[in-house]
């Protein structure tokens, strides 16, 4: 079996605070195998874009590393000093963010943006750099590409920022491109555009994806496989179709449950949300940190961290519901609509 393109092994991160370290990643491990995209889900806090930076090793100045390694083509990213992972940025490794306005200079025309990691870290000349740059911008598709190439990004709309962002990121030609939160601030027409560029780049240039979302929807026609992420950790893993149509853990039925569907005809089509709010991670619960908001929550869930089980091959929840000496629960019933839903989208077209 190929070995996985990127390793993290029990990584925990931690934030130095007034009020105490906050534990943002605890012992968080996940593979990313080559020319997959993998969805990193969750609700805010979670530790889905924490989990990116550090990757990335774009960390604030108030974070601790305090365990695990986070390995690339057999060397662990962790070890690596400042100018050696400048060469992994936006060559081997590249980002694209939420809200593209804050990664963009306003004051250099987007060609000049496009062109400087072209120059810099790939030793273009300035005319190969410019003519680079034009195919980058016509593989994102920019209209009029040939003449917005001195524009700034102020002259642009929020869809048309993302594909510069993203011509940007691609132009290192990396083997992995991190996509947090790429489609929050756009509406859901420009959404599903952004998202189908990507793929279409992803099969064009053989790259791996790791896509960062609060919503699941946003990456059901997308994924391979989903990680969902709750207070921290990895709850439960697998592929997409397991996640969707056979998701175990209470918190992925939460998630599952949370997001609209366009019958709006059945009770079931209420907005649902998941009672309380997730824990403070300057002192992390014992037990199952999802257990005060589970309504399905065992004894044993205040008291022990459950292990991973295995549902099947590729599919793994951090549940004591799995352990054969649990109750059997019924999933909620508005899970079977969803169910319903989804498998309409999947033949019928995109999902957003």
């Amino acid at each position: 079996m190929k070995a996985p393109l990127l390793s993290i092994r029990n990584l925990s991160v931690n934030f130095k605070t007034h009020s105490g370290s906050v534990q943002a990643i605890r012992d968080l491990s996940l593979d990313l195998k080559h020319q997959e995209t993998l969805a990193i889900v969750g609700e805010s806090g979670s530790g889905k874009t924490v989990t990116a930076r550090a990757i990335m090793q774009l960390l604030s100045d108030n974070a601790v590393i305090a365990d695990g390694s986070i390995s690339y083509k057999d060397r662990n990213l962790l070890d690596l000093t400042d100018r050696q992972m400048q060469e992994v940025r936006g060559v081997e490794i590249a980002m694209i963010f939420q809200d593209p306005m804050t990664s963009l200079n306003p004051s250099m025309t987007i060609g000049d943006q496009i062109m400087e990691p072209l120059i810099k870290k790939r030793g273009y000349s300035r005319s190969d750099a410019r003519q680079k740059a034009l195919q980058l911008l016509e593989q994102v598709g920019m209209a009029n590409y040939e003449k917005r190439l001195k524009s700034y990004p102020f002259e642009f709309s929020g869809g048309q920022r993302q594909r510069i962002v993203i011509a940007i990121a691609l132009a290192g030609d990396p083997q992995i491109l991190i996509a947090d939160e790429p489609t929050t601030a756009l509406d859901v027409t420009i959404q599903s555009q952004i998202l189908e560029l990507l793929k279409e780049l992803q099969e064009a240039r053989g790259m791996s994806i790791i896509m960062i979302t609060h919503d699941l929807g946003v990456v059901a026609n997308m994924a391979d496989r989903v990680a969902v992420m709750y207070a921290g950790k990895i709850v439960e893993i697998g592929g997409v179709d397991d996640i969707y149509y056979n998701p175990q853990h209470p918190y992925t039925w939460g998630l599952l449950s949370a997001m609209p569907t366009l019958d709006i005809s059945r009770e079931s089509s209420r907005l649902y949300a998941i009672p309380g709010t997730p824990p403070n991670l300057l002192h992390p619960p014992q037990g199952d940190a999802f257990a005060p908001r589970n309504e399905y929550a065992l004894a044993i869930d205040y008291e022990e961290a459950p292990p991973f089980f295995q549902v099947s091959d590729q599919h793994f929840a951090a549940t004591w519901l799995l352990d054969p000496r649990a109750p059997e629960v019924t999933p909620p019933t508005n899970i079977q609509e969803r169910h319903r839903y989804f498998n309409t989208h999947k033949k019928g077209g995109n999902r957003s």
